[in-house]
């Protein structure tokens, strides 16, 4: 029986959200933090929604933002000319890494110890996070500003993008290894450890690369001009957004498309699977965060599938319902909290 997507919203940020990261999956499950051009980048629980908290001390759009893997630091990168590293357990801030530019990049080694960044000054800079106060590493050869910035191999290589190329570095010898030339602004970039697979969006196309040698897999057209696309964890199905204010899913191995549907009021800018693939998340101009379920009907996190009884003389007609205290339990952790980092609290709705 078909069943209607029904999305989760998480409201809260006050200007577009232009980045998002899921953390891996940890004894407390997993989780999801936001960059928006508000300047306050949030924390939530991955599977719900539900808000834990504002990191707060940029003073200008943040554009872009990540967890590490056990989801206890975060780093954001802002256009105050900063990227900072915070205890994504307290809440406070633990470094602030000055630059000459805008940043626009930021992402962890597995091990945490070490810390990327890219933006508009064009050069990739690699900082030991266990000794701030030494000069980071720096590597040139980007022409524009760099938009994403990804630890790639093991942390053994780069990748990174700026307009129109796609760059694959050494990151022993600091050098590069090979580029790719694209005729359309590269939108955006995804790395898939498991297979070693690139996602990179450029107009209306999604195309699949080898993430060690760069070479082609495959690529898919969309309707519209696609700004983010992810691919799911098992590689079965793609989701993508873009200016049309849609969602797109497709299965990855035939490239047909599954589904779509109006996601936002506005251009869709990120959207990223959770690490379990049960969800994914899509953030907008519109200033709010979407969750989606995978699989429409499965009960999970808020979602739950209620089957009236075939006895009833009714028809079966499936929905989903979510808890009347969702928003209720919100407002009590942020009154716990009112004097840490926590903010006026954002609402998850159906």
């Amino acid at each position: 029986m078909a069943m209607r997507q029904t999305p989760l919203t998480c409201s809260g940020h006050t200007r577009p959200v232009v980045d998002l990261a899921f953390s891996g999956i940890t004894p407390y499950g997993y989780f999801l933090i936001s960059a928006c051009k508000d300047g306050k980048p949030m924390l939530r629980q991955g599977d719900t929604g539900d808000w834990i908290g504002t990191f707060l001390g940029h003073k200008g759009a943040v554009w872009g933002a990540t967890l590490n893997k056990d989801a206890t630091k975060a780093a954001t990168a802002a256009a105050d000319f900063t990227a900072k590293v915070w205890d994504a357990v307290s809440g406070d801030e633990l470094m602030t890494l000055a630059h000459k530019h805008i940043v626009k990049t930021v992402d962890f080694t597995q091990d945490s110890n070490y810390l990327l960044t890219g933006g508009q000054d064009k050069l990739l800079r690699i900082y030991d996070l266990n000794k701030p106060e030494a000069e980071p590493k720096e590597i040139s050869g980007h022409t524009s500003g760099i938009k994403k910035a990804l630890w790639c191999s093991e942390d053994k290589q780069i990748l990174s993008a700026d307009d129109k190329t796609v760059r694959l570095w050494d990151h022993a010898t600091m050098t590069e290894v090979k580029s790719l030339n694209f005729n359309m602004s590269v939108s955006s970039m995804e790395y898939i450890p498991e297979g070693e697979i690139l996602v990179i969006t450029y107009g209306r196309s999604i195309a699949f690369h080898s993430a060690v040698s760069l070479d082609p897999i495959k690529s898919f057209e969309a309707p519209a001009t696609i700004n983010s696309a992810s691919l799911h964890p098992e590689k079965e199905f793609l989701v993508a957004g873009g200016e049309d204010f849609k969602l797109y899913k497709y299965d990855y191995n035939s490239g047909e498309e599954l589904e779509s549907y109006k996601g936002h009021f506005g251009p869709i800018h990120c959207v990223r699977f959770s690490p379990d693939g049960e969800l994914y998340a899509s953030g907008s101009e519109d200033g709010t965060l979407r969750l989606w379920q995978t699989v429409v009907g499965k009960t999970y996190g808020l979602w739950k599938c209620v089957l009236p009884e075939e006895d009833s003389g009714e028809l079966a007609k499936p929905k989903i319902t979510f808890p009347e205290t969702a928003e209720e339990e919100l407002e009590e952790i942020a009154s716990e909290n009112s004097d840490s980092i926590y903010s006026s609290t954002p609402e998850v709705k159906a």
